[in-house]
This record gives C-alpha cells, structure tokens and sequence, in this order.
C-alpha cells in the first residue's frame, strides 16, 4: 500500500528525530526522556514516532505542550476523526499523520513495519530503551544497517 498523509507535508522536510521506546523502561530512563523532549527546538525539529509505547505517549504530551511538530506514523489504517490530544497541534499545522496500511486493528507485523518506515523517514534515531527482548532490537539493527545516527538513553 502507499502511505496515505493527512496534515503538514513540509514537517518532512524538518530535521526528523525517530523516538522509539520498548513498552518496559526503567525508571531512571523515564526523566530522561522527557528532557529530551523538552530540550527540542520548535523552529526546527520534529519528532516522527507510531507512539505507541506508554513513554512514547508520554513523550508526546511533552511534545505537544512545547510545541514541537511530529509526525505520527501508523500501524493501520488513516483515523476517520482527529484524537482530541491531537486536535490543535493539526489544527496549527504542527501535525502529519502518515498510514502505511489499510488494516483497522495493529498487528505485530504492522508495527514492525511502522517502525521501520519511522526509521527510514528520520535522520537519526533515538532509543528511549531497548529491553533485552523487545521487537525493537531488529529495528535498532535496521537502522544500524542504514547508517542512521542513533542515539539511547
């Protein structure tokens, strides 16, 4: 399928981070993340994620709150209604939702994929954590293999 856009196109254009987090993240690493996302500049960065993860939702009310653009990549098909926490950053431009399937359910294969495709739009990529056996340890190796800038905390 060919990624269906709704919102900002030129977000793409921006300097894009990729911030992929496993669902399990130590404690300490929790602060970090959300001091990342408040250190981000709202002229020029931009932030691309399925946000999925609890730290990556959390991430994302930080994101919001300062004003920083994302990008919000996902694992089925295009929403119908804009998500209310979502609903002003569209309406200010500060939004692009990107679909990479038609599916009305996320699957293991499809967030796989959604990660990838988060990886591929980004110029660097940053890892809030890798559990020792989370999906994302193949998507660190991808972006490995394609010479992204990554970055953990």
């Amino acid at each position: 399928m060919e990624p269906q856009y709704n919102g900002k196109l030129e977000l793409l254009d921006r300097k894009i981070t990729a911030f992929l987090s496993s669902r399990t993240i130590a404690t300490d690493k929790v602060m970090a993340c959300y001091d990342w996302a408040t250190s981000l500049n709202t002229e020029t960065d931009c932030v691309a994620s399925g946000f999925q993860s609890p730290i990556e939702q959390d991430v994302l009310h930080f994101l919001l709150k300062k004003r920083i653009p994302v990008i919000v990549v996902l694992a089925r098909a295009m929403y119908k209604q804009i998500p209310e926490e979502l609903e002003e950053a569209y309406n200010d431009g500060r939004v692009l939702f990107i679909s990479i399937s038609n599916n009305t359910r996320v699957n293991k294969a499809t967030a796989f994929n959604r990660n990838r495709y988060v990886v591929d739009l980004a110029q660097e990529v940053l890892f809030g954590m890798l559990a020792k056996k989370s999906s994302l340890n193949e998507i660190y190796q991808y972006a490995k293999d394609n010479n992204k800038k990554i970055l953990t905390i």
